[in-house]
């Protein structure tokens, strides 16, 4: 989930009704074979079939960094994605780590329909499971992954299913030695919500970070944080060096950094967890700060 810039003329417009809402693909007009997913006016994903290597959201090439860091370069990983989208980060991961497994877990079977007959991702290795993200991580043997990504929204949302500590711990359960958990959390202001992920994050894993833009922990914009936690180190220094050279930098909040922001809030349970704040009004149509 991201904001879409709005001051250049789309090249195409394809709209579809799936099963938990309208979807469009919006060509961006800057790439011949770039599109921007969106769900009900909420922009979820942009792909470039032409070039994987393309992460346009700042969230997302954030989470790029992770899976370039988190083992040797091209070493295959076995990746779980909780939330589809258009599979922007799955595609990337075949493109610079060949022969990795990866399963994309999508609860909108109308939505896999559509990105899979558009924005086709053959030859990739990208097996997607129509389901609930929760429910297929229980499925799941222990320690079968390497990486996994949390990027589910429910339109604007986070489900609050996805968000407590009981899930979090569920997570950890299916993580291999070394493995990381990612999840992208929509937050602003105060930071409430997303004090409450880190807080459930630090109750389960001995390693956490924080990867965001200044102005949102200052609490001057909304926008999108990256959590990252582990039961070995984390690869702080090279995120480090990765976050500032974006076009939009980001500052990293190692361990004891990451957990400050969690002092004092209280670890959310499945009975007092909520779903992510819905962003303001407008949010998804003004350029980025």
């Amino acid at each position: 989930m991201q904001r879409q810039r709005t001051d250049r003329v789309a090249r195409a417009v394809i709209s579809a009704d799936v099963d938990h809402g309208r979807a469009e693909l919006v060509g961006d007009p800057d790439r011949p074979q770039g599109w921007t997913l969106l769900l009900d006016g909420t922009a979820q994903s942009h792909v470039d079939l032409d070039d994987p290597l393309h992460l346009e959201f700042e969230y997302v090439r954030r989470l790029g960094h992770v899976v370039d860091l988190v083992a040797p370069p091209t070493s295959p990983l076995r990746v779980l994605h909780l939330g589809g989208g258009a599979w922007t980060l799955a595609r990337y991961v075949a493109a610079t780590r060949p022969g990795s497994p990866q399963r994309v877990v999508e609860l909108d079977a109308g939505l896999v329909d559509l990105v899979g007959s558009r924005l086709p991702a053959d030859g990739t290795g990208i097996e997607v499971t129509v389901g609930d993200a929760r429910a297929a991580l229980a499925r799941l043997p222990p320690a079968s992954v390497d990486l996994l990504v949390l990027d589910v929204f429910a339109g604007a949302r986070t489900p609050a299913h996805l968000t407590s500590v009981e899930f979090v711990r569920a997570a950890a359960a299916v993580l291999a030695p070394g493995g990381v958990y990612a999840a992208n959390v929509a937050d602003g202001g105060r930071l409430g919500f997303a004090r409450s992920q880190v807080a459930a994050a630090a109750a389960v894993f001995p390693e956490i970070a924080v990867m965001a833009v200044p102005s949102l922990l200052h609490g001057r914009r909304f926008g999108n944080l990256v959590l990252l936690a582990s039961a070995t180190p984390l690869p702080v220094d090279g995120l480090v060096r990765r976050a500032a050279g974006d076009p939009f930098p980001a500052r990293v909040l190692p361990g004891p950094d990451a957990r400050g922001l969690a002092d004092g809030v209280p670890v959310p349970g499945d009975r007092s967890t909520s779903p992510s704040p819905m962003p303001p009004p407008g949010f998804f149509g003004r350029p980025e700060d």
